[in-house]
């Protein structure tokens, strides 16, 4: 509980920012397991060189450790210098990983053995290297643990390279943030029915027998039963027959139909109807408290009402 709390203090004191350029101010270095348990070998060693009075021991010891010197000045610079860049998110729906890209660049020398890991107790990192004067891309995914607008995680680079003897790292605070759309109803129930629209004008007429007057382009989700296929082997044009229905009815999802008690309920239900209507070609609208999207099809039109509902 104490280090928890000491590690937030420090970790507010860092900038916010999603470019991070490493220099001595910032990175951190420590021995690792392996390096303390090399440095008791080199104490045991000068100890029984110094007691049975071994050249060779003194020559062995103090090689062994001008080793471990130059791998800790090694260590150190292969984080040195290299600038870190947030590259915002694309949203995704609550329950699902978010996936945070991180670019790396080296001016100069190339960079190997870079792990980035999302900042937690058991990280799992990301491996990798960064060739000379130019860049890498490594990602790293967190679980988001509520929908709307959420800031990304502490993010933290470190490397080991080359021996194993001494852990750098460095820790970044992104600005970016990630748009949570709430989770999808499972199973998803069927769509609500249609409303008609007060006032509206019908520009086709059914004639006897179920045939139709109106012809219009074909849309993603027709019937095939719909479709005219003898003006489709004329022209290779698809279009499907229009009706009266399609154009006085209209899709309208609305809050207050999604009949749950919980919010999250019906924001999910509605989030589940949302992606129903997109994929078969509906033009739907959504009706929320506060929030009303005219009807409309389309990606833009999804996107809008799942913003729509992350947020509200």
């Amino acid at each position: 509980m104490i280090a928890e709390r000491i590690r937030s203090w420090f970790e507010n004191r860092l900038p916010v920012s999603d470019t991070h350029t490493l220099t001595q101010g910032n990175i951190y270095i420590v021995p690792t397991k392996a390096g303390f348990a090399f440095a008791f070998t080199l104490l045991l060693m000068l100890v029984a060189s110094i007691n049975y009075q071994l050249n060779l021991g003194y020559l062995l010891t103090f090689l062994l450790a001008g080793s471990a010197l130059v791998s800790m000045h090694l260590t150190h610079g292969t984080l040195r210098g290299l600038t870190l860049r947030v590259k915002p998110p694309s949203p995704v729906f609550l329950g699902q990983p978010a996936e945070v890209e991180v670019v790396l660049n080296s001016p100069g020398a190339a960079r190997h053995g870079i792990g980035l890991s999302v900042r937690r107790k058991r990280p799992h990192f990301a491996w990798c290297d960064v060739p000379a004067q130019g860049s890498a891309t490594a990602r790293v995914t967190f679980a988001a643990r509520q929908r709307g607008l959420t800031r990304l995680p502490t993010l933290m680079a470190e490397t080991r390279f080359p021996l194993g003897l001494f852990r750098a790292w460095t820790i970044l605070r992104p600005a970016a943030t990630v748009l949570i759309y709430p989770q999808p109803e499972q199973p998803p129930v069927p769509l609500p029915p249609t409303q008609a629209v007060p006032g509206a004008t019908r520009n086709a007429r059914a004639a006897a027998g179920g045939e139709f007057d109106g012809v219009r382009s074909y849309r993603r989700g027709d019937a095939m039963r719909r479709v005219v296929w003898k003006k489709a082997a004329k022209t290779g044009e698809l279009v499907s027959r229009d009706t009266t229905e399609s154009v006085s009815r209209e899709l309208w999802l609305d809050f207050e139909v999604a009949a749950l008690g919980d919010v999250e309920a019906r924001l999910s239900r509605l989030t589940a109807w949302t992606l129903a209507a997109a994929q078969t070609g509906l033009a739907f609208g959504l009706r929320i408290p506060g929030v009303e999207l005219a009807p409309a099809q389309g990606d833009g039109q999804r996107r809008a009402a799942l913003e729509a509902l992350a947020l509200w």
